[in-house]
């Protein structure tokens, strides 16, 4: 991360603070945690607040990729971004002056907000709040010595347990080229100040597609390069389908389906060539932007030296985020194939109660939405059709475009749907895909009522505000109640009210 201002100095001296004197350790610690990301920083609060003696490693920035570097600031720039296109919108549907908004939008004041943004969430991730919650932090690198001490800073740290928390870091591939041009990737595209007039963007996941409509809504042609043959592969396959056409339709480009054979710079622009079926494309960029993925932070923690078994793909843990040390545990991006922040911070309290408490939550039975944030918005929760028949679970499918929702009509926002599967024969919901402009919030009643058990039933039952974005939900189970009313029953009910006649 740059200094580029007070904002970005601010934000370091909260959560890595140049004069910090780390504190001499305890004799022994209830609970090591490794790592002051979102899983490392709510198991350390948390165990301390239940009266645990605690110690915090971090060797970076505490708060981790979601407050320096992921969540933060890239829905800043998503919310500037949506700003933005709302104005242009707006201004191209009205004669005469657009509403008094500026429609261009300045993209270093976007910036200097995202950092000042930052810079003032980051007292709740800082080192002097979890030393006033209790917490030992200590600032460096934290490696395993055996299997039950870790060393950081020349001190020796003595645990009961001890949990990895140290997240994931951007995956970058293996392209011919690649290390003899400067790229991006999302740890320091929020570094610029400038923006690129042209961007190509490597993968096509939720970061890519998030990031390449935000740069195209500021104005940048932006391109999208993936080997595979849709945006938002783990999605509902209508939800992609949508997403594409939004990203085309705001300016994105995309070429899918391709191999990269290369890059390279020439002069001041990067050329990155692109195969597919023999034929080669060359794609000219000004900036280079690599998100095709995360690597679990394993190396370095002299994790052998603890007995504690991990792979490229991170540290190895059981249902009850158990290592194969069984007084280590590890959450978060490390360990899970859900990398999410809200999947870490479950994962934390699940883990404070299974390693201080004997307790026997399994992280299976968590039920974890997750939420790709370009306009409209897609939240998942459970199975897409193609999940659930790969596993298979027999589901009964029930979709609601949102064109039959009142309020997106109104609003103009009538791309989307909400896609609810059920199991066959039940109303017990095993998955759900909104796709709106608020998907992210309102896939919590389908992630409340599977971890509740309340089937799609108790949805409909349930009164919804009129006008809302929410009301589509209710559709939908109405959908599923009306496939209740058989020829049969309905029969019934034709002689029952005979009678009355």
């Amino acid at each position: 991360m740059l200094e580029h201002d007070r904002w970005d100095r601010d934000l370091i001296a909260q959560v890595h603070p140049p004069d910090w004197t780390n504190p001499l350790p305890a004799a022994k610690y209830d609970l090591v945690v490794i790592g002051a990301g979102t899983g490392g920083l709510v198991t350390a609060a948390g165990a301390a607040g239940l009266g645990a003696r605690v110690a915090l490693i971090e060797r970076h920035l505490m708060g981790g990729d979601c407050l320096n570097v992921g969540c933060v600031p890239s829905k800043a720039l998503i919310s500037a971004a949506r700003a933005w296109a709302t104005a242009r919108r707006a201004s191209g549907e009205h004669a005469g002056p657009p509403l008094g908004i500026d429609a261009q939008g300045d993209f270093a004041a976007m910036m200097d907000r995202m950092r000042r943004i930052r810079a003032g969430l980051s007292p709740i991730d800082s080192a002097s709040r979890f030393r006033e919650l209790g917490v030992d932090v200590f600032l460096g690198d934290g490696k395993f010595t055996d299997a039950s001490t870790i060393t950081v800073g020349g001190a020796t740290l003595t645990f009961r347990r001890a949990v990895i928390a140290t997240g994931a870091r951007a995956a970058v591939p293996t392209i011919p080229g690649l290390d003899t041009v400067r790229y991006f990737t999302n740890e320091s595209i929020f570094d610029i100040t400038e923006l690129p007039a042209r961007l190509l963007i490597v993968g096509a996941g939720p970061i890519g597609c998030e990031l390449a409509q935000c740069f195209a809504r500021f104005g940048a042609q932006v391109t999208i390069v993936d080997k595979g043959e849709r945006p938002l592969p783990r999605d509902d396959v209508d939800a992609s389908r949508i997403v594409q056409e939004a990203l085309v339709a705001d300016g994105v480009t995309f070429a899918l389906g391709v191999d990269i054979a290369g890059v390279s710079q020439l002069g001041r622009e990067i050329v990155v060539r692109t195969t597919r079926a023999g034929a080669e494309t060359a794609h000219a960029c000004d900036a280079l932007l690599i998100a095709t993925g995360r690597a679990a932070n394993v190396e370095g923690l002299q994790l052998e030296r603890a007995k504690v078994a991990f792979s490229d793909k991170g540290v190895t843990v059981n249902d009850r985020l158990q290592t194969s040390n069984a007084n280590v545990y590890a959450v978060g991006d490390v360990c899970s194939v859900l990398q999410f922040t809200h999947a870490a911070d479950f994962q934390a309290r699940m883990v404070i109660q299974n390693a201080l408490f004997f307790g026997r939550g399994k992280s299976s039975n968590l039920v974890t939405p997750w939420a790709t944030y370009t306009s409209p918005e897609v939240a998942q929760v459970g199975h897409t059709a193609a999940s659930a028949a790969l596993a298979g679970v027999q589901v009964q499918t029930f979709t609601v475009p949102l064109h039959d929702v009142d309020r997106a009509r109104l609003e103009g926002d009538t791309a989307g749907f909400c896609r609810v599967h059920v199991r066959q024969g039940s109303d017990t919901i095993v998955g759900a895909t909104i796709v709106a402009p608020n998907a992210g919030d309102m896939i919590s009643e389908i992630t409340l009522a599977m971890t509740n058990g309340l089937g799609l039933g108790a949805i409909g039952r349930t009164m919804h505000p009129y006008p809302t974005h929410g009301e589509v939900l209710r559709k939908v189970a109405d959908s599923w109640r009306r496939t209740k009313l058989t020829p049969f029953v309905k029969r019934l009910f034709t002689r029952y009210f005979s009678l009355f006649r």
